[in-house]
């Protein structure tokens, strides 16, 4: 899943898309050797309604957006829908978990088919694997400073049409970000959501962003994304206060006086 936007105006007041330079295709990791460093970012299926895109970040914790974590009908998806295949390709999984719990940023409220700019800031959510992750091909990858105007970035996704591996984009832009959403040229797809956006930080690879929408600006398809470093701090420490997986394994708080509409509207396929 992936939302769309329907209006050309993504942020009230002011936003200014910054030129951008030369970015890279699309290439399918369909080999061992094209995946390498790529095995930790799998594909979130959930039964019944489809799939959208995670990325280990502790070897029992995958990070994805907050808006998969709801059905059509706008109730929360039972965490026994979900199935995580981490480096999936060839229709085959390198590791499959199933999921025991699933936490949205507290703040998070989710509104259906129409939703504004401060929520795509704060549309993330961690999943409990039924069991750790340790492959020394697997490694959870950490976080990266958020990017700014001008950086360059990467993502790895799986979408419609290229559903049986991931799909990495080596090279797109960050042309701007306001309100706590980055703005960039990644290609994304419907399947896309919680897609893990990559910076090079002393070398080492580190998400940056996790892709929420895809967005028409002026003509140009960008994809919309949640700068991480406080939000994701946010979901973490409360995650930290809860304690072993209830029944039913969903957890969310809501603080609804906090919503403020930028008029920025989004659907949902």
């Amino acid at each position: 899943m992936i939302r769309k936007l329907l209006i050309s105006a993504i942020l009230a007041g002011g936003f200014a898309l910054a030129a951008h330079a030369q970015q890279t295709g699309l290439v399918t990791l369909e080999t061992r050797q094209d995946s390498q460093g790529w095995e930790a970012v799998g594909r979130l299926d959930i039964r019944g309604k489809g799939f959208c895109t995670a990325a280990l970040i502790q070897d029992r914790l995958i990070l994805t957006a907050a808006h998969c974590l709801y059905d059509i009908d706008g109730s929360m998806v039972a965490p026994d829908r979900f199935t995580f295949q981490a480096g999936l390709r060839s229709g085959q999984a390198q590791t499959t978990r199933l999921i025991t719990r699933t936490v949205a940023h507290p703040d998070y409220v989710h509104t259906g088919q129409a939703t504004n700019a401060r929520e795509v800031a704060i549309d993330i959510a961690v999943l409990e694997l039924d069991r750790p992750i340790r492959n020394t091909r697997m490694q959870p990858y950490r976080i990266a400073q958020r990017p700014i105007t001008g950086d360059q970035v990467g993502v790895v996704s799986y979408g419609r049409g290229r559903e049986e591996a991931a799909s990495l984009q080596q090279v797109c832009d960050v042309l701007g970000r306001q309100t706590g959403v980055i703005v960039m040229t990644c290609d994304v797809e419907y399947g896309s959501s919680g897609s893990p956006v990559f910076m090079m930080d002393n070398g080492e690879t580190r998400i940056a962003s996790v892709v929420s929408a895809m967005a028409h600006i002026n003509g140009q398809k960008v994809a919309l994304g949640t700068s991480l470093e406080g939000p994701l701090n946010a979901l973490l420490s409360h995650f930290a206060t809860l304690g072993p997986a209830r029944p039913g394994g969903t957890q969310r708080l809501i603080n609804a006086d906090e919503r403020n509409d930028t008029g920025a509207k989004f659907i949902r396929p």
